[in-house]
């Protein structure tokens, strides 16, 4: 066989593997969506007294940016003490309804670790029986707490853990933890969020708002396709610093 000859079969050879290659490429590339899922836990149980107004306009006040953002998103919101109310499920950013004192009031006891494993396990189905032209590119969850755990039946730290693990690994959720009146870095590590996504607040209106200011830049970080920076929490983390100073 002549030098030209097995020249020309090395060739041929190289553009039919190369373009197998492309063509392999593009059909393992994950189609994006642009859709982006967003759950609230927001504790209202009857430590939160006092700050009912505050919650309510800073969390209408973070809804009303995000319908002004391009993309689409779905709004999950739980309410919960001892027991648990499904606000808002999942409902088009465009289509959810500020939340008013008939919805949030506080009441009950604190049954923490319920109200993240219920709506982890229903947002996990929710995804489960989507089409793959439905599910959302990013599932993030936001946790907001000023007490602790001292309710719960269903669920304990380790089944949470187990959860929240399992969701970050395989599909990439995100979990974001605030906390007041607690070690909020430690009690979010006993579930399986790590310390760049959990931060100390004060309980009262002014740490109220810089949660929901926070919250909104970081809600529309994810929204835009980036990965959230660990900076996320610095204004909280400041305020709450300056503030309990001895």
């Amino acid at each position: 066989m002549n030098k030209f000859l097995i020249a020309l079969l090395v060739t041929i050879f190289g553009f039919s593997f190369s373009n197998k290659a492309f063509a392999k490429s593009v059909i393992v590339e994950k189609k994006k969506n642009n859709i982006v899922d967003v759950v609230f836990i927001l504790d209202r149980s009857g430590s939160m007294g006092g700050l009912e107004s505050d919650t309510i306009g800073g969390f209408n006040s973070m809804l009303e940016k995000q319908r002004k953002i391009e993309g689409k998103a779905f709004i999950t919101t739980v309410l919960f003490d001892d027991q648990y109310e499904l606000l808002h499920d999942r409902v088009n950013i465009a289509k959810v309804n500020n939340i008013t004192e008939k919805e949030y009031f506080v009441r009950g006891s604190t049954a923490l670790l319920d109200a993240i494993g219920k709506t982890i396990a229903k947002e996990k189905a929710i995804q489960d029986t989507l089409g793959k032209n439905e599910k959302a590119d990013k599932v993030l969850f936001v946790i907001i707490t000023d007490g602790l755990e001292n309710a719960s039946k269903e669920y304990n730290s380790s089944t949470v853990k187990k959860l929240i693990e399992t969701q970050k690994e395989k599909y990439g959720w995100e979990f974001l933890f605030l906390g007041a009146n607690i070690d909020a870095i430690e009690t979010a590590n006993t579930i399986g969020i790590n310390a760049e996504r959990a931060v100390n607040y004060k309980s009262d209106s002014i740490g109220t708002k810089k949660n929901y200011d926070t919250l909104n830049k970081a809600v529309e970080e994810v929204r835009s396709g980036k990965d959230l920076d660990k900076n996320w929490k610095a204004d909280i983390e400041a305020d709450y610093n300056e503030r309990n100073k001895k």
